[in-house]
Parts: structure tokens; C-alpha cells; sequence
């Protein structure tokens, strides 16, 4: 029997509705450990470079009690560079990062910053660090994640589930094909494959049934449902749906 994918609990949102007030409530680090003993198998947070909801104390929390694995998505700054280092969390996935988007649009252009983007690589790995590169799924970006010396792309795949949401199959299937096909290409390049971003209880099934995916980061839909009915009953029913 095939193993599941494993699913990191991306709890940026729950940072949102805190920062909204102002308030104390609620606390990223408690809906980590409410993921965690639902079966979570990592916890993912984006500190972005405008702190519009995870803070630096958050990160620093999380580290200091995950027990999983804490995935820090991060754009490769310096100021970023030298908070990874100092926290060191398990791993860092470099983002591209604009200031006016409502969530992060496209994946890195590695291939267009190779070099910059090898030397945050370098740095992170002296860290005792793994490195993941968020990217678009294009052939030309795997094989410049290679030569990044990068550990693990995550496969964006946003298209895929608009397509799905707007019920334009066609186009749904032309963007799971892709998806796909880059998996593909990433493991005989040497890289572990994730994949993340728009993926929500409705869509998620195809792209479980893709061999090459070994992870998914799932954040939004997962809060958004632990509104409704728990954060632990929430990750119980997305882990239900990543067994392959």
C-alpha cells in the first residue's frame, strides 16, 4: 500500500483573525498544537516581511514547541536570511513576496535569480536548514531548483484549483497534467516534490494521486472549515483525504 502524503497545516490564518483586533486570541501556537494532535505532520507559517499576521514572537513560539516539523515560508532577503538563521526551524521555503498581494501570486523565478537565490540556499543550508523553492510548475524552474542545490520544490498550484472552483474542467485537467509532469521531472532531478496553495477538501483528491507527491501544505481551507467545526476535527478530515 502506497504511503499517505503528508500534510503541513499552514496557520497563518488564524495569525489573520488575531491581527484584525489587535488581540491576544487566537493564538497561532495553540491551533499548532491542536493540528499536531490531530495528526498533522508538519506546521507551516509564512513571516512575511510586513508582518501582516504572523509576528516574530510567533515564530520564535512555534519553534520552540512544534513537534512535527515547522516549515518557515519566507521571501530570501537578508533581513530574512538572518532570522531563519537565528530561529533555525526545521526547514525555509523561499516565496516570492510584493507588498499589495492578498496572498503569495506566482511562484519564484529561480531561473531568472539563480545566484541569488543559490547563495540563500548555501546560507541556510550552513544553517543545518533543508530548503524548499515554492515554484510555478515549469520544467525550466525545476531544473534551476536543481542547480539551486535546493532540497525540495513545493509545486504551486494555484491554477489547478481555480480552474476547479470556476468548474472549467478542461483547463483543470490541462493544470494537473502539469503539475504532474513536473513531479516528475523534479524527482529524476533529485528533489523530494510538495506542492501547495489553493487546495482545498473538494480539489485535493487528484493531486493526492499524483505518485511523486510526497507533501501538501494546505492553509486557508483548513481554517476556514476549523471555524466551522474544530481545528482537530478539521486536520482529521483533510488527513482522511491524503490517504492514498
Amino acid at each position: 500500500m502506497a504511503e499517505p502524503v503528508l500534510l503541513g497545516v499552514n496557520i497563518d490564518h488564524v495569525a489573520t483573525v488575531r491581527q484584525a483586533r489587535g488581540a491576544p486570541e487566537p493564538d497561532p501556537a495553540h491551533a499548532a498544537v491542536l493540528a499536531e494532535l490531530a495528526g498533522a505532520d508538519g506546521i507551516t507559517v509564512h513571516l512575511r516581511s510586513d508582518r501582516r499576521h504572523i509576528q516574530d514572537r510567533d515564530a520564535q513560539t512555534l519553534c520552540a514547541i512544534v513537534k512535527t516539523h515547522l516549515n518557515v515560508e519566507m521571501a530570501a532577503t537578508a533581513e530574512m536570511l538572518d532570522i531563519a538563521v537565528a530561529l533555525k526551524p526545521h526547514a525555509v521555503c523561499l516565496v516570492p513576496e510584493r507588498p499589495e498581494e492578498v496572498t503569495t501570486e506566482g511562484g519564484l523565478d529561480v531561473a531568472a535569480d539563480l545566484e541569488h537565490v543559490r547563495d540563500h540556499v548555501q546560507a541556510l543550508h550552513e544553517a543545518d536548514i533543508d530548503v524548499t523553492l515554492f515554484i510555478d510548475p515549469d520544467s525550466r524552474q525545476v531544473e534551476a531548483a536543481a542547480a539551486a542545490d535546493a532540497d525540495q520544490i513545493e509545486i504551486n498550484t494555484a491554477a489547478y484549483a481555480e480552474a476547479t472552483e470556476q468548474r472549467d474542467e478542461d483547463t483543470a485537467e490541462q493544470e494537473l497534467a502539469r503539475v504532474a509532469a513536473v513531479a516528475a521531472d523534479a524527482v529524476e532531478q533529485g528533489l523530494r516534490v510538495a506542492a501547495g496553495h489553493g487546495l482545498t477538501y473538494r480539489n485535493v483528491g487528484p493531486v493526492v494521486a499524483i505518485d511523486e507527491i510526497v507533501e501538501l501544505n494546505i492553509g486557508h481551507n483548513i481554517v476556514a472549515r476549523a471555524t466551522m467545526v474544530g481545528m482537530e476535527m478539521a486536520v482529521r478530515e483533510m488527513k482522511a483525504l491524503l490517504d492514498r
